[in-house]
């Protein structure tokens, strides 16, 4: 296990690139078995899942395509509660099936509000893929086909993920000391 030091926090390694990378292969791997035959979208939730679509994506073996929407609900370590969208869909979803990609759900806010908003869109089906779930702090009820690894309600960096935009690069999570 390493320190690491990012701004004024210390992290510690929680999750290893190797366990990741198995965890990320499963979830593909039933992607693969469940959505076969249908040419599901992709659609990654900037920033903070570009690393988990990418690896997914590469994992990901039936046709398929991928796009992405950002939207912020985070400052620093906490939750706003706030979800602002800053880039919107550009795709026809109508009759397709999509599959939200997301780096970690907590509460589940961001989530919803994704599945309410893209409902208006008429997609044949949406499913939620995740790469980390915290389900101790879930509080909306949310139907998440797709579950990488799920962990305790800790702040986590790395793979992806950051604190005040710094550690996306680690290739490992790390949570608080």
């Amino acid at each position: 296990m390493s320190i690491i030091k990012i701004k004024d926090k210390s992290f510690k390694t929680f999750i290893s690139e190797a366990e990741i990378q198995t965890r990320v292969k499963a979830v593909a791997d039933k992607i693969n078995r469940d959505l076969e035959g249908k040419n599901p979208l992709l659609l990654a939730v900037l920033n903070g899942s570009f690393v988990f679509a990418a690896d997914l994506m590469r994992y990901i073996t039936i046709p398929c395509e991928i796009s992405f929407v950002k939207l912020a609900s985070y400052q620093g370590t906490t939750s706003t509660g706030e979800i602002k969208e800053v880039i919107g869909l550009n795709e026809d979803i109508s009759g397709r099936t999509v599959v939200i990609v997301e780096d970690i759900v907590d509460t589940g806010a961001t989530m919803k509000r994704m599945i309410e908003t893209l409902g208006t869109r008429n997609p044949k089906a949406l499913h939620i893929c995740t790469l980390l779930l915290k389900p101790d702090k879930l509080t909306v009820p949310l139907d998440i086909k797709y579950v990488a690894i799920e962990i305790p309600n800790d702040f986590i960096v790395g793979y992806g993920l950051d604190y005040d935009q710094q550690g996306r690069n680690l290739r490992d999570i790390y949570t608080l000391v």
